[in-house]
């Protein structure tokens, strides 16, 4: 991947130092827990409530601990400019509600995040807005179904949830006439930064890796000035704003991403290698590997393949079951990027609102296992898989 950096610093150093006020000397993020602000004027209440980006009025439209983590993911993401929700589904929902009307049509992947895909098919028709889905693997799929005068957005995420399809950040990016937006949560800020491949918007559910200690709900996005101006004057309605008390974890969280980060991919690399050449194991899907089928995309756009990995068991559903139930280090729970190594079923969990149709178009099957590798020792957490994959076989 080219060395593009957002900051003068490598981006390791950068999340160390980003959304910190010049001279402050608070060595932590500073929480301000309240609500609302005092004014000391008429005048200056009016000026207030008609700012874009108030700081210091009501919590909704501004807090100096939520303003303080947004300014970090811009400077990281190379962005002018973040605004902070309250999930990542809080992100997303304002992306394509505060974007989008009734008449509008979006193009998305297949290969997306469960939330995210149901509230295309389900919440989207409601407001008169359509929704055309294409495989974002095959080169050319997205300009494909745009329709002149009527595309307002194109949807992608990469690496996907959660068999971790990759999609050409440089094709998004060269998209023109919609907004394009990527959700760069499974990546981070420090694997790769969409918008220096031509991207409008990038968005994390920040909740995840950034956050990165099981502490926080809280989603964000990122772009340009009149993109995030837009947005913020439709969040201060839509409500979903992030709370202080999340914006401070995650920006604390956001400190250690590089070090959790490099742990956590070295432990996916091994897994992974590991799980390749298992009889109980049908598919391993990771950037990491040579046989990812878009490892030469992941080479060019990813910074580090990440902590995540899938695969595929040999059997049925039953089989996918009996080994979620068999970890004993790893922890059953619908996450990613925090200490613990945690797994997930989707045909059994995240994913269970899908028709059989619908996940087989995401590629996913009944034996398919999601890994979110944590922060134990990588000898531990392929011990307890091994275990598992046994117990699984019986």
């Amino acid at each position: 991947m080219a060395d593009d950096k957002p900051s003068g610093y490598e981006l390791e150093t950068a999340a160390i130092l980003a959304g910190r006020d010049e001279g402050e000397t608070s060595l932590a993020p500073v929480l301000f827990p309240t609500s609302v602000f005092e004014f000391s004027s008429i005048a200056e209440g009016r000026g207030l409530a008609t700012a874009v980006g108030a700081e210091r009025f009501y919590s909704r439209y501004g807090n100096p601990t939520i303003n303080a983590f947004e300014a970090a993911i811009a400077e990281l993401e190379g962005a002018e400019a973040a605004r902070a929700f309250a999930s990542g589904m809080g992100a997303i929902s304002a992306v394509v509600l505060g974007l989008c009307s009734s008449g509008d049509h979006i193009v998305a992947q297949r290969q997306i995040y469960a939330g995210t895909q149901l509230f295309l098919q389900s919440v989207c028709p409601r407001f008169g807005i359509d929704v055309t889905f294409v495989d974002g693997t095959e080169p050319g799929a997205f300009e494909a179904a745009i329709r002149p005068g009527k595309t307002m957005l194109v949807c992608a995420e990469t690496p996907a949830n959660p068999k971790l399809d990759l999609v050409d950040l440089d094709e998004v990016g060269a998209i023109k006439g919609a907004t394009t937006v990527v959700d760069s949560t499974f990546a981070t800020p420090l694997g790769q930064n969409p918008l220096a491949h031509g991207v409008d918007l990038v968005l994390h559910s920040a909740t995840k890796g950034i956050a990165g200690h099981n502490d926080a709900t809280i989603g964000v996005v990122a772009g340009s000035q009149d993109l995030m101006s837009w947005l913020w004057g439709f969040a201060v309605l839509h409500g979903a704003n992030a709370s202080p008390y999340d914006a401070f974890n995650a920006h604390r969280g956001l400190r250690t991403l590089g070090v959790r980060l490099a742990h956590q991919a070295a432990t996916a690399q091994r897994l992974a290698e590991y799980l390749d050449g298992h009889d109980g194991v049908e598919l391993v899907r990771y950037p990491g590997l040579d046989s990812h089928p878009q490892r030469e995309l992941a080479v060019r756009q990813m910074r580090t393949s990440g902590g995540l990995l899938a695969f595929d068991l040999r059997g049925d559903i039953d089989t996918g079951c009996r080994f979620t139930e068999a970890v004993r280090l790893a922890r059953q729970a619908p996450s990613l990027g925090g200490p613990e190594t945690l797994i997930s079923h989707p045909a059994s969990t995240t994913h269970v609102g899908l028709t059989p149709e619908e996940m087989d178009s995401t590629g996913i099957s009944p034996g398919t296992m999601r890994v979110s590798c944590g922060l134990e020792h990588p000898d531990d957490v392929i011990a307890d898989i091994e275990q598992a994959l046994a117990a699984a076989s019986d």
